[in-house]
């Protein structure tokens, strides 16, 4: 009989990992579904809870699905499966699945969701970018040495999942760059702490168009300029890492647990039209670029 290892000694050591009170106070961490007692000999670990990586979880026959985005993040009156949180929790309570995250406790982490992103800029030196609620949100770094923002853009293509949106980019693709800063998922919060703390160009997700463009503003061209990688992007790469240290920190308790990070893209967008590279337009007044006009 294979041995197993109780769901409450795995979390003992993700919450050391990922102390749950370090979760921003408009969180929701934590354990949304599973018994303490249960046994659990296979884990999935993803960003998001979805339909689908649950599913893949259930068939692989997983008995904790720990993602980084909880499920019941906002308010719901309703767990019925007309729903599809309903019909997510009702599944994993059949299927014996316990659901675990570690959402902006894991952001804050060291290691954690930010330093992922830093390595996978190949930023040293790092140090935190700001601090908010008491917790160290944020990284920045330096880069061995100068590079171009367009192959800095292009190295991230490169480490991180492919997703719809691609990396976008504000700034000349020639600008050089070395300290960079850098936040998983949505950071279109923090421009004021990345000015100050000097940084050439800020990778980050999910920025807005009024903010974006106030930062580029402010910046009159110049730096910080701003990378948007994507949410469930920048987020993805801390998987691999959070999976080894769970078993490194087990021990012999890890022997016969088997760990799987789910490669199914999150990403709510599936496909882009019509995108433009103006990065090979500089040359062109806006007035010549024939995708249909002027914006």
């Amino acid at each position: 009989m294979t041995d197993t290892i109780a769901l409450a000694d795995v979390l003992d050591v993700l919450r050391g990992f990922y102390p749950e009170e370090s979760a921003q106070s408009w969180d929701h961490v934590g354990l949304t579904t599973g018994d303490p007692a249960q046994p659990v000999r296979r884990i999935h670990f993803a960003v998001d809870p979805t339909l689908a990586v649950l599913d893949e979880a259930i068939q692989a026959g997983a008995d904790l699905l720990f993602t980084h985005h909880p499920l019941l993040l906002r308010g719901v009156h309703s767990l019925a499966t007309t729903s599809a949180k309903g019909a997510t929790v009702t599944a994993a309570i059949v299927a014996d699945l316990a659901l675990y995250s570690a959402h902006t406790n894991a952001d804050v982490a060291w290691p954690g969701v930010c330093d992922a992103l830093a390595a996978a800029c190949g930023l040293g030196q790092v140090e935190t970018l700001t601090v908010s609620e008491g917790a160290d949100l944020g990284r920045v770094g330096e880069l061995p040495e100068s590079i171009s923002l367009g192959d800095l853009a292009r190295r991230l293509a490169t480490a991180l999942p492919p997703a719809a949106g691609g990396i976008r980019v504000s700034g000349p693709a020639t600008a050089p760059v070395q300290r960079v800063a850098v936040l998983g998922g949505a950071g279109d919060s923090l421009f004021e702490a990345v000015r100050a703390k000097a940084a050439d160009v800020y990778v980050t997700a999910d920025l807005r168009h009024h903010p974006a463009l106030e930062a580029r503003e402010e910046a009159r061209g110049g730096t910080p300029y701003l990378i948007d990688a994507g949410h469930y992007a920048t987020e993805w790469l801390w998987l691999d890492g959070a999976a080894k240290r769970l078993r490194e920190a087990l021990g012999a308790r890890a022997e016969g647990l088997e760990t799987y990070v789910s490669t199914l893209c999150t990403d709510p967008w599936d496909f882009t039209v019509g995108a433009l590279d103006l990065s090979q337009l500089n040359a062109e007044s806006p007035a010549t670029i024939s995708n249909g006009g002027t914006r």
